[in-house]
């Protein structure tokens, strides 16, 4: 009788009424707009901080960076994100060598230049780039995750690396929509 008197009461306390007036805050009221080329710099410079010497490695080709769970695909966001990284780091004296002046490299339209692993050592000789500009993005509930690295096009090894995260706020949003293209 006890044991049916517990449960009972624990299904009665669901009925209470809620006394809070206040509505619950959803993600959307708090977030603070990202500075998303601020923080992209920041990055940059951490790059550039792991590995003083990158600029030896110049030149660079930078290339879009895509979404990790479809690595064919990208969006607004990844293409900004990586003009974004190559600027700065042509700020930090790492000379970038501009790709879209070329027709060899994969470009397709809404993509970007998009690097697969297997094409990288063609890169080095198509380009005479000695390293890679490259990084992926997931969207999570409320932020954004990128991981940028700059890869030796000779033998494909990781040079450097810096990752950051965002509140994932509207504008960011509109560009990780591609049906507004």
């Amino acid at each position: 009788m006890s044991l049916l008197a517990i449960l009972l009461g624990v299904l009665l306390i669901g009925c209470i009424p809620n006394t809070n007036k206040n509505p619950p805050i959803t993600y959307y009221q708090n977030v603070q707009p990202a500075n998303l080329s601020a923080e992209i710099t920041d990055a940059a410079k951490r790059l550039i901080s792991v590995k003083p010497e990158l600029a030896q490695y110049s030149p660079m080709i930078a290339a879009t960076f895509v979404d990790i769970n479809n690595l064919r695909a990208s969006s607004t966001f990844g293409r900004i994100s990586s003009e974004l990284f190559a600027s700065a780091l042509s700020q930090a004296g790492v000379r970038m060598r501009e790709v879209k002046m070329r027709d060899s490299l994969f470009v397709e339209e809404k993509l970007g230049e998009l690097i697969l692993t297997r094409e990288v050592k063609r890169l080095n000789a198509a380009y005479s780039a000695n390293s890679i500009l490259m990084g992926t993005y997931a969207v999570g509930s409320n932020r954004v995750y990128i991981s940028a690295r700059v890869v030796n096009t000779r033998d494909s090894m990781v040079l450097a690396t810096a990752d950051l995260s965002l509140p994932l706020d509207n504008n960011l949003r509109a560009m990780l929509d591609e049906k507004g293209w």
